[in-house]
């Protein structure tokens, strides 16, 4: 752990989408390098290229070999390949994809070495970074397989709004084979845990909701609310855990009941991030909660659409640096915390 500013990791995801070009914006605001130390993971030469595609003279990167040599109030780029990379703007190749692995692997190293606090990851493509050291829905479940944890939670975020998905990238065919009640009360456990060590929330409030329209209607629109949801719902509140639900899910985001609670999850992907994209517009933040390192990412993807363009917003970039240092910060005091606990004076 750095004991000046807090290092943060950055890896450029596939760099034939708006990864580079958020990272580049976000980082003109020289505001940012005061409590943090971004060091990049990438190539100079793809960098300069988005330079001097987005016509941005007045920013440059601090090149250096390794993180010793990182500098503070210096946006840091590690150089990690000499060879001459061709970048097609909006294309999905697969030298893109193994460019970015290769990003991702020396970050996540370093991650684990200690060398960095915390990591940041550009949008990457889930099917052209497939290979054998790649073989994960994403990032999330590399990072969980990397960490050796037993299970994660996706967890997207912005200020009071955390929405997880307990399911995370199954097919929706699949979800209801997938939910089971030993799977709900895991990804419960993961979330009150994160939201007490990760968000600062003593007792935290959790949401359910349903998979079913109108979460089952007694059992008359499907069984899993009843058969396997309530279930663990029940199990998780006798052991403590303030969780409620299921909720069907239109009703909970269209009359704000979501604001009434700390942490919500979602059965299956869509159910979660489709609400949550809509009321953030554009400003959220991935978090994978349940692990021992931080990592965050904006909450879109490669943009290849757009790549080039000059008008990819840099919002949810620079909200996933600054979820992931107060993330660090509040862990930590949590640790601190627990570790020197105040005993209770005897009475005399």
């Amino acid at each position: 752990m750095s004991k000046g500013n807090i290092r943060v990791g950055v890896t450029i995801g596939d760099f034939n989408g708006v990864g580079m070009e958020v990272i580049i914006k976000t980082f003109l605001d020289v505001r940012i390098l005061e409590n943090i130390t971004p060091i990049v993971y990438g190539s100079a030469q793809i960098a300069s290229f988005y330079r001097k595609e987005l016509e941005i003279n007045d920013f440059g990167f601090n090149k250096i070999s390794n993180t010793s040599e990182a500098r503070e109030n210096k946006v840091n780029l590690i150089h990690l390949w000499e060879e001459q990379i061709v970048v097609e703007m909006g294309k999905s190749t697969e030298i893109a994809g193994r460019y970015a692995f290769k990003s991702l692997e020396a970050a996540t190293e370093d991650l684990a070495a200690g060398k960095i606090d915390v990591l940041v990851t550009a949008p990457i493509n889930k099917k052209n970074i497939q290979s054998d050291k790649f073989d994960f829905p994403g990032h999330t479940e590399y990072l969980t397989n990397y960490s050796n944890a037993d299970d994660s939670l996706m967890l997207m975020v912005l200020n009071d709004l955390r929405v997880g998905t307990i399911t995370n990238h199954v097919p929706l065919k699949d979800v209801s084979e997938v939910l089971t009640k030993e799977l709900i009360c895991r990804k419960i456990e993961i979330l009150q845990s994160s939201l007490q060590k990760d968000f600062g929330i003593k007792k935290p409030k959790i949401a359910v909701l349903g998979l079913n329209p109108h979460a089952g209607e007694d059992g008359m629109l499907g069984a899993e609310e009843k058969e396997v949801i309530f279930p663990a719902i029940e199990a998780m509140q006798e052991k403590g855990v303030i969780v409620y639900g299921p909720y069907p899910s239109d009703g909970f985001f269209g009359s704000s009941s979501f604001k009434n609670f700390d942490g919500i999850l979602a059965t299956y992907h869509d159910q979660g991030l489709t609400p949550f994209k809509t009321l953030v517009a554009g400003s959220g933040v991935n978090f994978t909660a349940g692990l021992p390192i931080v990592r965050t990412s904006p909450d879109h993807g490669t943009g290849y659409d757009i790549t080039g363009k000059g008008i990819a917003s840099e919002e949810s970039f620079r909200n996933a640096i600054f979820t992931a240092v107060d993330i660090y910060n509040t862990r930590k005091n949590y640790q601190e915390i627990n570790a020197n606990p105040l005993t209770a004076q005897k009475r005399r």
